[in-house]
């Protein structure tokens, strides 16, 4: 009879010691995924849903995309409201690249558009097209977009704007629907929350958009 108490008493203790190792199991889990998941949220992507038509045909509404943050984005690292510290940006936006960025005259609103002016040049647009002044080109050249605009997409308006070394000049690629620098003028570097990394959704039309 005391032997199978005994018995009894060693088999509570495995299901006990089972039981914490599990959970301790699971706990582990749950701080690795943090300790990883976390800092990629932060520094290094965050997801992005296309609204609205200013980006069509390259970009529709519903397009399920993945920002890089790293490197274009300043963050500021605090705990319990208390700030740690700040990374700054340290790369800068190309000429060609689809940037997401919080809106200069409303920041809680997120926008998609592509970059055409760089930090210290001048943007001209006049007749349907773009004209571009910096160092290297004082009497300016013509942009060339046929890579991803339509043969005959003209772009509306007439503006001239002069770039200083922490703004960029923004356009959608469907410039008769876009609101963009053209209305509100440069888009800061501090408004900078990334650039477009990975299409996601649709599935048919999933695609990593390397440099």
């Amino acid at each position: 009879m005391m032997e199978n108490k005994n018995e009894f008493i060693e088999a509570e203790d495995e299901i006990y010691y089972g039981v914490w190792s599990f959970i301790w199991e699971i706990i582990k889990v749950f701080f690795w995924a943090l300790a990883i998941i976390v800092p990629i949220r932060i520094f290094l992507f965050q997801p992005f849903f296309v609204q609205g038509a200013s980006m069509e045909t390259n970009f529709k509404d519903g397009d399920y995309l993945i920002i890089n943050e790293l490197g274009y984005k300043k963050t500021d690292i605090d705990i319990s409201g208390n700030h740690l510290f700040t990374v700054d940006t340290f790369k800068d936006l190309k000429r060609g690249d689809v940037a997401v960025f919080r809106y200069p005259k409303d920041p809680k609103q997120f926008f998609i558009k592509r970059v055409i002016g760089l930090p210290g040049e001048q943007v001209k647009v006049e007749g349907g097209r773009v004209t571009i002044f910096n160092n290297d080109n004082p009497e300016g050249f013509l942009l060339d977009e046929s890579s991803y605009l339509k043969k005959d997409l003209m772009t509306n308006g007439a503006v001239t704007v002069a770039l200083n070394m922490e703004e960029y000049f923004v356009l959608g690629d469907n410039r008769q629907f876009s609101h963009d620098s053209r209305a509100w003028g440069p888009l800061p570097k501090e408004d900078v929350i990334g650039k477009v990394l990975i299409r996601a959704w649709p599935l048919n039309k999933a695609e990593v958009l390397w440099d």
